[in-house]
């Protein structure tokens, strides 16, 4: 029989904790729960305790902190992530896991539904469109809720995942490194609801909507390097042709060059802008190395199997 693990990140999840352990218990009889507690000044792990699941600590604080140690404490054959603010129903995970085992799959993205306003506020549906569109833009293939942290894994992908994010950005790089590897992917539709009474979202909009474009722009310098130097050096040449323009034209009627100094600036972008695109070319041999790496990393696990699934 196929272990699964629900993996839960908690800071300050008391009053909502118990009901998300309560629900997948129920939902997913035969898992084990985790609760990492990191940094709770509340009494989350006391209520996680209380309500038998399986609780550790991670003290580096953030959420990306928390999934890379709990990817590289935990084995199982399916991982269940999920936020441990009881907005996502436990009711869809046996779909979701049993989509990923029939389908042979790596990820299954939960993309959340909801009609309360409260529970998905629209500064962050618009930012999430818009870095969700973004990403998909860059990395081709994309998900329509690139940023749900509701997740069901194979083992493959967690024991492959090169973590490094630290924070929110986590989901990002989760959905890039899905789509660098080319994994076979799959969102479905999860009911999303309100948080608890006395429960408080730790997401800041604009803080967190920040760091997860910079992540994206990060993602893109190291997994397209030709593609990120190339822009910036187009850039550079075109500044170059605008201020050139005019003492082109000053040239050609007088035969004399007044804005000497800008005529070094045009130069000296020329010079960068091809530096920058030699820059590109080499990095980009070099990351199809790591990226063959990664590639043969993800195939050293097996991938899932369906005949011990039905014993």
């Amino acid at each position: 029989m196929l272990e699964i693990a629900v993996l839960i990140p908690c800071h300050n999840e008391e009053v909502a904790i118990p009901a998300v352990i309560r629900g997948f218990r129920l939902a997913l009889p035969s898992a084990r729960i985790y609760v990492y507690d990191n940094n709770s000044t509340d009494r989350t792990r006391e209520a996680a305790l209380a309500a038998g699941a399986v609780v550790r600590r991670e003290d580096l604080q953030g959420k990306g902190q928390v999934v890379r140690r709990m990817f590289a404490d935990i084995d199982a054959d399916i991982y269940v992530l999920v936020d441990g603010d009881a907005t996502y129903d436990p009711c869809d995970a046996p779909a979701m896991v049993r989509r990923l085992r029939d389908e042979q799959l790596d990820m299954v993205v939960g993309m959340r539904v909801s009609d309360e306003l409260a529970a998905y506020r629209r500064g962050h549906r618009f930012g999430n469109g818009l870095l969700t569109a973004l990403t998909g833009y860059i990395f081709g293939r994309t998900f329509t809720d690139m940023l749900s942290g509701y997740r069901v894994f194979s083992r493959r992908f967690v024991k492959s995942y090169p973590a490094h994010a630290t924070g929110f950005e986590v989901e990002t790089e989760l959905a890039v490194y899905a789509l660098e590897q080319r994994m076979p992917v799959l969102e479905v539709p999860t009911r999303y609801i309100s948080r608890m009474d006395g429960s408080e979202s730790k997401l800041s909009t604009w803080r967190d909507g920040w760091r997860i474009l910079l992540t994206i722009l990060k993602l893109t310098k190291n997994g397209k390097p030709l593609a990120f130097f190339s822009a910036i050096s187009a850039m550079c040449l075109a500044l170059s042709v605008a201020l050139a323009m005019p003492l082109f034209a000053t040239y050609f009627e007088t035969g004399l060059v007044p804005r000497f100094p800008t005529a070094i600036l045009c130069a000296a972008l020329v010079l960068l802008a091809g530096s920058l695109f030699v820059c590109g070319l080499i990095l980009d041999t070099v990351t199809l190395g790591r990226r063959e790496q990664r590639r043969l990393a993800y195939l050293s696990y097996p991938p899932l199997n369906n005949d011990k699934a039905a014993h």
